[in-house]
């Protein structure tokens, strides 16, 4: 008889941890898999090229013919709309790329003119031979990322000229300073490939 109590004892104690094994299994949820190898340029859809909303400095730009590294960037916001200019490593000069989604993605490469002595006054201006026609103007804050030769943070006022064939003409002041006066074209994303730095 007691050779009985203790086999049911046993076999009720097997049960019961068998019971309390399984209960915590269905408890205790499965780790998640290990993420799937990503493409770093996977964010934009169906390009290989990288996204050009997220250029920082560091990051190199291969142009197919010229590579080029992001050497700082300025955030600009004006009443809620913000874009970003990014200025390349260059000999001599001043480039840099303006990235804005105004809703599709935008994209110019710019080139600093110092020979001009020009103010963004009137409607239009002539240079060079052609019409630019006032698109846009405003002031708004900046924010400085990396190499820029402004201050962390500050404000700015711009003006936007285009030509009938889309050729661009922009003038910027940054602290109430002089106005630089650039020329630029337009980039189709997907000319040039993205190589994320650190």
């Amino acid at each position: 008889m007691d050779i009985l109590l203790l086999v049911v004892i046993a076999a009720a104690v097997v049960v019961g941890v068998v019971v309390y094994l399984q209960r915590s299994k269905k408890s205790t949820p499965a780790p998640p898999p290990p993420a799937a190898p990503r493409d770093p340029f996977a964010d934009t859809a169906d390009s290989t090229a990288g996204d050009p909303r997220t250029l920082k400095a560091g990051d190199m730009v291969d142009w197919g013919v010229e590579r080029t590294w992001i050497r700082g960037s300025l955030r600009l916001s004006e009443g809620g709309y913000t874009w970003s200019e990014h200025f390349l490593e260059v000999e001599g000069g001043k480039r840099w790329l303006s990235v804005e989604e105004d809703p599709d993605i935008e994209i110019a490469l710019w080139t600093g003119r110092p020979d001009l002595d020009l103010t963004p006054h009137g409607k239009s201006i002539e240079l060079e031979g052609t019409t630019y026609r006032l698109e846009e103007k405003g002031s708004g804050s900046y924010r400085s990322e990396g190499t820029t030769g402004l201050k962390s943070q500050g404000g700015f006022d711009y003006a936007d000229y285009e030509s009938a064939d889309g050729k661009l003409l922009a003038f910027e002041r940054f602290d109430h300073g002089s106005w630089e006066v650039s020329t630029g074209t337009k980039v189709e994303p997907g000319t040039f490939t993205i190589y994320p730095g650190s």
